[in-house]
């Protein structure tokens, strides 16, 4: 689904990443861990081409990145939803707006009702005509899970989703991230949160990855 064979990156005329050798498949759980500035966020980027290896080779849906035009990379995204660590949203728009705005953007018709379960389901359905201003930190990623979804994505990036929550709100965004996976989805979180991991290993098969010393290597039981 999406592999790294021998993946470096370099970043201000040093190496972030190296001889990253991975594979996503479909319906795994994985977990990324590491130090601040260890790479975290850069190696999601190669997973959804908003970076191109600077050597090595990203594969995604059977695609070499490097032979995506701009037309590819828009449609291959449409297959990955992506929640980054700083949501963004359009404050004038109520927050329903903003979680279809993908649908909006491809030129897409949902169906309204489709939207109404989506946002039941991440506990949003009473704050359709909220402001983004208006959501607390929670509700503002649950929103922004909501809309990374809404297109039926086969895979789900995370970046430090929890990072601004408290420990109950973590869970509950945990909880929606278990039950994306039981429905086949495949879901890459990146963290620093070792509580969240250790509770996440108790309710799905998830492998744990960490970069140390530029490379990624499988976690062993010393979380």
């Amino acid at each position: 689904m999406i592999a790294f064979d021998n993946v470096a990156y370099n970043y201000g005329g040093g190496e972030l990443l190296s001889e990253v050798t991975l594979r996503l498949a479909p319906g795994s759980f994985h977990f990324l861990t590491g130090p601040s500035g260890a790479g975290k966020t850069t190696f999601l980027k190669l997973a959804y081409a908003e970076l191109q290896a600077t050597a090595g080779r990203v594969t995604i849906f059977d695609r070499d990145v490097r032979s995506l035009t701009r037309d590819d990379v828009a449609r291959t995204r449409r297959r990955i939803g992506v929640v980054h660590q700083d949501v963004q949203f359009l404050d004038h728009l109520p927050m329903a707006a903003n979680v279809s705005l993908p649908l909006t953007v491809s030129g897409r018709a949902g169906d309204p009702r489709d939207l109404t379960d989506l946002l039941a389901w991440v506990g949003l359905g009473q704050l359709a005509d909220a402001l983004p201003p208006q959501l607390s930190g929670g509700e503002r990623q649950r929103a922004a899970l909501a809309r990374a979804v809404i297109m039926g994505p086969d895979v789900i990036l995370a970046d430090e989703p929890t990072g601004n929550l408290d420990w109950e709100m973590s869970l509950r965004l945990l909880t929606l991230l278990v039950e994306l996976n039981k429905m086949g989805k495949t879901i890459l979180v990146a963290t620093h949160d070792m509580n969240l991991i250790r509770t996440a290993k108790n309710q799905v098969a998830a492998r744990v990855l960490r970069i140390r010393n530029r490379r990624i290597q499988l976690a062993g039981a010393d979380l």
